[in-house]
């Protein structure tokens, strides 16, 4: 769990500039220009929203026509050649075996509009001869068997429409067009490339230049052209308007993609059973006259715009270089010095002002550097006067209890066995118990004024050490986590660290009421993180340093400046009801 840092903190505080509600400015600004500018805006913006809704259904209305032009013009097409095929089955019919060749020489015209082919089969479907591309029709041969025999069985009708058929060389879709001789004993077939048709068909019906994709398919959802880049994310087969098509229907509809609407019109394509799509956005053929329709309004506010601009100066050069100097100087509250110097511009009072600010941050990171050397000695001198205590206590008042614990118990063997010496024994081994409990107490601290473990073992050891001891005395579970291959540090900096997690279990001991706390500590090749956590009461924390004192929380304080010497960012995030945690991160680079 890791919370904000409190520089962050310290730059989100910083508001507007603080002007007075009844200055000039704010008068101006909510009596004159905030009515004039509601006002234009719902002029412009309404007017802009009539527009587009009018610019959107008539570019839906334009699509759908265009779509059922296109269908028609399919439909001609198809029309044409299925009158081409009948009028040749006729010929053939009347026609001998041995003339049915020159019949389909003479017939070549056709191939304009059948560019795959013609053949002339017999009742049992074999080729009786072929104009075009002889593979191809010898490819096509076996294929053709399952439309036949659906023909057949399906319609009584003498012309018949395949579905698509697949090019054997180069793979494209192929529609079949049969017709059967008035005897009945010759089957007139011409193939065509759906794909060549449909797209001269569209290109001229719509106009070159066009932002429009379209799409066709058959009835069994197969794709016989595509235009354009269509946007639907889904399968092509399942866009909006595919289904609506295949049944027979036409319209309009409209789609979100990608933050825009397209318009999609659809149309059916009747005998060959095919749906014809087409998808733009609708914007782009509306948007030259929204321009123009939403700049209208502003023809009529010459002085409204000239007050905005006076208003906009105004806020340019005062309102914002204020509020962006009012958070530099938030940041001096934790140390940055350098923010303050970045120039923030405005009119010259402002700049005189940044630069008085400049001047005395100067003089505060002065100050600051012998405070800190002033108490970094402070540090020492409390740390030497803390060993030499814990030493003395261990040394001569701990060893003197000790001599005084055994002297009870030599008091207690030489006692007799009757009535009083019983009572002497007991009152002995009261003075020995409470002697012990003095000695414990004594350990205790003079490890809490010098930890042993921390100069013998290190920083890792003491810190489970302490929150063990922590645990104990508090009589709640303490977690204790290391991440990480432990780096030894500078003496100094792991007593600092040492201490700061100290005093942050005292917190927790005598004001959190936590149930919980825990102890993680990582090592990394750029740093070194310890967080503190508990599931106490929680505080308001101060909103800078400069509160820690007039506030009475003086632990803060000392944490803070210990971080500070040791150059370590401390960040402590707590809510009332729900918690504390601190974290101390120290840059390994700065050792």
């Amino acid at each position: 769990m890791s919370a904000p840092s409190p520089k962050n903190n310290a730059g989100s505080r910083t508001g507007i500039a603080r002007l007075p509600w009844r200055s000039l400015t704010w008068q101006f600004a909510f009596i004159t220009i905030l009515p004039l500018t509601v006002l234009v805006m719902v002029i412009a913006f309404g007017s802009l929203a009539v527009h587009q809704n009018a610019m959107r259904s008539l570019v839906g209305e334009r699509d759908e026509r265009s779509v059922r032009t296109a269908a028609a013009a399919l439909e001609e097409q198809v029309h044409h050649r299925l009158i081409a095929v009948r009028g040749l089955s006729i010929l053939v019919g009347q026609a001998d075996a041995e003339q049915i060749d020159s019949i389909l020489t003479a017939s070549d015209y056709l191939l304009e509009e059948f560019n795959a082919g013609l053949a002339v089969l017999n009742s049992n479907g074999s080729i009786v001869s072929s104009l075009g591309d002889a593979g191809v029709w010898a490819e096509l041969a076996g294929q053709m068997t399952p439309a036949l025999q659906s023909w057949r069985l399906e319609s009584d009708l003498p012309t018949y429409f395949s579905s698509a058929f697949t090019h054997p060389v180069s793979g494209e879709p192929l529609i079949l067009v049969m017709a059967i001789s008035p005897a009945g004993d010759r089957i007139s077939v011409g193939a065509f490339s759906a794909d060549e048709m449909v797209r001269h068909t569209l290109t001229s019906v719509f106009a070159s230049g066009t932002e429009a994709s379209f799409v066709v398919l058959d009835t069994n959802k197969r794709l016989i052209y595509e235009s354009g880049s269509f946007t639907y994310s889904g399968n092509i087969q399942d866009h909006p308007g595919i289904a609506e098509a295949l049944r027979g229907q036409s319209g309009t509809t409209y789609v979100q993609v990608q933050g825009s609407e397209h318009v999609v019109a659809y149309s059916p394509i009747v005998s060959m059973g095919w749906a014809l799509v087409l998808e733009e956005p609708w914007e782009m053929v509306a948007s030259p006259t929204l321009r123009a329709s939403q700049l209208a309004p502003l023809v009529l506010a010459p002085v409204l715009i000239l007050a905005l601009a006076a208003f906009w100066f105004g806020a340019r050069q005062i309102v914002k270089p204020l509020q962006t100097l009012e958070s530099k100087a938030a940041t001096l509250a934790w140390g940055d010095f350098k923010s303050i110097e970045t120039p923030v511009g405005g009119i010259e009072e402002i700049r005189r002002l940044q630069a008085e600010l400049i001047l005395m941050a100067h003089k505060v990171q002065a100050s600051q550097k012998s405070l800190h050397g002033y108490i970094g000695a402070i540090t020492t001198a409390q740390e030497e006067e803390r060993r030499r205590l814990a030493r003395e206590l261990h040394d001569d008042t701990i060893q003197a209890l000790i001599a005084l614990k055994q002297r009870v118990q030599l008091a207690q063997l030489a006692l007799g066995s009757d009535l009083r010496s019983e009572q002497e024994s007991a009152a002995l081994q009261e003075i020995a118990s409470l002697t012990e409990q003095t000695i414990e107490n004594l350990r205790r601290l003079t490890r809490a004024l010098r930890p042993i473990y921390l100069e013998d073992l290190g920083l890792v050891t003491a810190l489970e050490m302490l929150a063990r001891e922590t645990g104990q005395a508090m009589g709640i579970p303490v977690e204790f986590q290391r991440q990480g291959v432990e780096i030894r540090l500078e003496p100094s900096v792991e007593l600092a660290l040492y201490r700061i997690v100290q005093e942050a279990f005292s917190n927790i001991a005598r004001h959190a009421q936590a149930k919980r706390a825990s102890l993680h500590i990582q090592f990394t090749a750029q740093a070194v993180t310890i967080e503190v956590t508990d599931d106490g009461i929680g505080f308001d924390v101060p909103k800078s340093p400069a509160e820690f004192a007039p506030g009475g929380h003086f632990g803060l304080l000392g944490l803070h400046e210990r971080a500070e010497l040791i150059g370590a960012l401390l960040v402590i995030h707590s809510v009332p009801g729900q918690g504390s945690h601190l974290s101390i991160h120290l840059p390994l680079l700065s050792l």
